[in-house]
């Protein structure tokens, strides 16, 4: 359901680049909204043996910390700390560049090869309970041999029903490596977006349904409103296409062959998505020219009422106009009743004029 405000239409935030103006590459500066008050760790570590879950409050908590288990998924919460991040690219041997794209909040979906991990970047979208807008947040995945890394501006609960799998051991996540981790991690982003495809889509049936009624309210700004979230959602989904692609192509010690066929099948979703976005790009623009035509049509129809108005007092104008002018001689000048006789010709021909009206409207219906 569009929101209550009509008449506001969302402002999209920009980043802020220029406190990064002058520094080297790899410069860990955090570009973006804080969306966190303070940046949570947690760690899962399984393999087909175990499973063990831990939470870290401090970075030198994490540092006394030695693994068990065969594969490791790291998970943060808030990027707005460069020295966690600079501990974790420590301890994982990132790439000053990763950890760099990691604190810019406003990076395009893509995937970077770095050797001996995968760095990829997309964003979840999701609508806000409270304003009853759409908003999206970065999501960054970096896949080692041995370790999934995903790093969030705030918590979503986006990946929690994959939390509880690993916790009750269901399903194959326990018996797999962190590439099949990563699959589940990229599914459940894109299942996300069917979500706010098909919440848009209720917005414009609303829309629809609103410019049908016989009184409708103003909805340019929700249009508009539509117009720029399918807009800003395709930008930020069409580049998961060759994310996808090219994470198949990887190498087969980071991404086995195994886990290619669900790759693929999340690649047919991404290719739904798009489409479904093309759909609903389409449907914007004929609700906007839908909506410019209901009002022109009802324009008209109000300016054909003041014509017929004119029209029918056009002869009593006319005739008030000629006994209006200062001539000695006229007709009716000097009979008492010479007003009556005025006053009863306009009628007559104002009467005259309805009828011909009525007459040429009901031979416009017939033809």
């Amino acid at each position: 359901m569009p929101s209550k405000s009509r008449t506001r239409v969302r402002k999209q935030r920009r980043p802020n680049y220029a406190i990064k103006i002058g520094q080297p590459p790899g410069a860990l500066i955090h570009v973006g909204e804080i969306k966190t008050e303070q940046p949570s760790i947690t760690l899962f570590e399984f393999d087909s043996e175990g499973f063990n879950e831990k939470r870290f409050d401090t970075i030198e908590e994490s540092r006394q910390f030695r693994p068990q288990r065969n594969v490791l998924w790291l998970n943060v919460y808030g990027l707005q700390q460069p020295e966690v991040m600079a501990e974790i690219g420590k301890r994982f041997g990132l790439h000053p560049l990763t950890l760099e794209d990691i604190l810019n909040a406003h990076q395009r979906p893509k995937l970077d090869d770095y050797g001996n991990y995968l760095f990829m970047v997309l964003r979840a979208w999701r609508r806000d309970e409270q304003s009853n807008e759409l908003v999206s947040d970065q999501v960054s995945l970096v896949l080692g041999e041995h370790f999934l890394l995903s790093f969030q501006e705030r918590p979503s609960g986006l990946f929690e029903p994959l939390r509880e799998r690993l916790r009750k051991g269901a399903g194959t996540l326990r018996n797999s490596g962190p590439d099949y981790l990563a699959y589940s991690l990229l599914d459940a982003v894109v299942d996300r977006y069917f979500t706010v495809l098909e919440l848009i889509a209720n917005r414009c049936d609303h829309v629809e349904d609103e410019l049908e009624t016989p009184r409708p309210l103003p909805v340019i700004a929700d249009i508009n409103r539509l117009k720029h979230d399918v807009r800003d959602l395709r930008r930020t989904v069409w580049p998961v296409r060759d994310l996808l692609t090219a994470l198949q192509r990887s190498e087969e010690r980071l991404v086995k062959p195994t886990t290619n066929v669900y790759l693929r099948d999340v690649y047919d979703h991404i290719v739904q998505v798009v489409e479904g976005l093309d759909n609903m790009r389409d449907s914007a623009g004929d609700l906007l020219d839908l909506h410019l035509s209901l009002e022109s049509q009802r324009l008209n129809a109000e300016v054909r009422k003041l014509t017929v108005l004119s029209v029918l007092f056009m002869p009593a104008t006319l005739i008030s106009g000629i006994f209006g002018m200062n001539f000695h001689s006229m007709p009716w000048l000097g009979r008492a009743d010479g007003f009556t006789l005025a006053m009863i010709t306009m009628l007559i021909a104002a009467g005259g004029m309805g009828l011909l009206y009525l007459i040429l409207r009901r031979m416009s219906k017939t033809d």
